[in-house]
């Protein structure tokens, strides 16, 4: 199949247009995104919260706490936002048993400064990590010299509590929790050093399940809006896209003579690239930094290919058929997404800078795929993963990136074959002049393999990719008859 032909095209949008629209697919983008992520924050909140136990505490596993000193305390807790009149926005439980048999201890809760000027002079353990493996607890030592009076004496307590066995407080935002910082103290009941005990904690609130609920909502509304958005705004780039004319050859659904032979294309998905006959020596060290700009839109053009393809997906499943203007959009990415590859670490074939267009131009580099009339409806059950998974791991060889979706290719200059090759070709090229012949034709032939293999895998063509490294700056044509 050969690049078709263009005749009577469509009107293209003014440059501003365009603009624009690539400014909606960002905002789209970036919405989406937002939207995604409150949609898994709240899931997650909901899955907590479904997990609540004893009296709808979130608990913490019990930990093993013991030191020579003579108190455990906590990291200071801030308690900004919470007001004394905020019943229910927040409890807070500790429990904790001596390890000890009838070693009575003492639990309490106080502001910082008062617990700070209780045991300025006293040597005690602040906890600094915590976690449920035995051992593993991290304190911060704070030297002193003097023993403390007994913590049930003082009056600067806003809870506390004390005895034999489990001792449980309980905190709750009603009851003072006043904007402040907040220490948890553990220790002796007789103010004795060395303090051994097993504590959890645990927490409970009245917002969790609303909140749950209003991030999965808000979540749901912004991904809505965000892919309206891109849907909307691929779809307009795309519909401005040229099409196939009827009657070019190549164009499925038209129909030569029947003896008329046809140049066909090895598959339909057509990648070329031609090198410059002068490169400069050095430029190569800096594109990385001038392809900035290509990279970022690239990255919010990509996030709209995924959504474009999802629908896709369901377009052809109910009609068998690809959205014409999301097609050419998906397409439009892939050809800009070529160039910035080829000027870039990909191939480093021209020192001419990408221009900022989904549409074909006159770049020495260009990729297109013919548009199919009709598509499998059981094929995209299988194609993109189980199907594609031998293609898969080769490209994955070829990039060294495992496969995390078939976009995963964007050109960058990874410790792989082609990275490797391109790093020969550019080391030739800054000691010669010269980007040796025989090397660009296999590193075309490679990105060839990868973008055929994208065009199967994005479901834009049923046509199985050939295990066959096409060398060279232009596809291999075949003559064939159709009748």
């Amino acid at each position: 199949m050969s690049m078709s032909t263009i005749g009577s095209q469509p009107p293209r949008y003014s440059r501003g247009a365009r603009a624009a629209f690539l400014a909606l697919i960002i905002v789209g983008s970036l919405i989406t995104s937002i939207g995604l992520g409150t949609l898994l924050g709240g899931t997650v909140t909901a899955l907590v919260t479904a997990q609540q136990g004893e009296n709808g505490f979130l608990n913490s596993p019990s930990t093993t706490l013991s030191v020579a000193s003579y108190a455990i305390t906590s990291e200071p807790i801030q308690t900004a936002g919470m007001t004394a009149t905020a019943d229910g926005f927040a409890t807070l439980r500790v429990q904790a048993a001596s390890l000890q048999a009838d070693q009575p201890i003492f639990m309490g809760i106080a502001r910082t400064s008062d617990v700070n000027g209780y045991l300025e002079a006293v040597r005690h353990s602040e906890v600094a990590s915590l976690n449920s493996i035995p051992g593993s607890v991290v304190y911060r030592v704070l030297p002193g010299s003097e023993t403390p009076a007994p913590p049930g004496e003082q009056d600067f307590w806003q809870i506390s509590i004390a005895g034999t066995g489990t001792q449980q407080l309980i905190w709750d935002s009603g009851d003072g929790m006043t904007a402040d910082n907040w220490t948890i103290v553990i220790m002796n009941e007789d103010a004795s050093p060395g303090v051994d005990v097993v504590a959890n904690a645990g927490l409970r609130s009245d917002l969790f399940a609303p909140l749950a609920a209003a991030l999965i909502i808000g979540g749901l509304i912004g991904l809505l809006i965000g892919i309206a958005l891109i849907v909307v705004a691929a779809t307009s780039l795309g519909r401005r896209q040229p099409k196939d004319t009827p009657g070019s050859p190549g164009v499925e659904g038209t129909v030569p003579e029947r003896t008329a032979p046809t140049i066909v294309a090895a598959y339909p998905a057509l990648l070329v690239g031609h090198l410059d006959p002068t490169l400069s020596r050095w430029l190569w060290l800096f594109k990385w930094f001038l392809l900035i700009p290509h990279l970022l839109l690239l990255a919010f053009l990509w996030t709209a290919v995924w959504i474009v393809t999802v629908i896709a997906w369901f377009a052809i499943l109910f009609t068998g058929r690809y959205p014409r203007s999301l097609f050419a959009f998906t397409v439009g990415v892939l050809r800009w997404s070529w160039r910035v590859s080829y000027y870039g670490y990909a191939a480093l074939g021209t020192d001419r800078y990408p221009p900022f267009t989904l549409e074909k131009t006159d770049y020495p580099a260009d990729f297109d795929v013919d548009y199919p009339e009709h598509l499998s409806r059981g094929l995209i059950f299988v194609k993109s993963w189980l199907l594609a998974i031998p293609h898969l791991l080769i490209v994955s060889a070829f990039t060294a990136a495992a496969y995390g979706g078939w976009n995963t290719y964007r050109g960058g200059w990874d410790l792989s074959l082609i990275g490797l090759l391109v790093l020969i070709a550019a080391i030739a090229l800054l000691f010669t002049g010269r980007y040796l012949p025989g090397l660009f034709g296999l590193v075309l032939g490679i990105n060839r393999w990868i973008f055929r293999v994208i065009t199967y895998v994005g479901l834009l063509r049923d046509e199985y990719p050939p295990f066959r490294l096409d060398q060279g700056a232009e596809e291999p044509v075949t003559t064939e008859h159709r009748h």
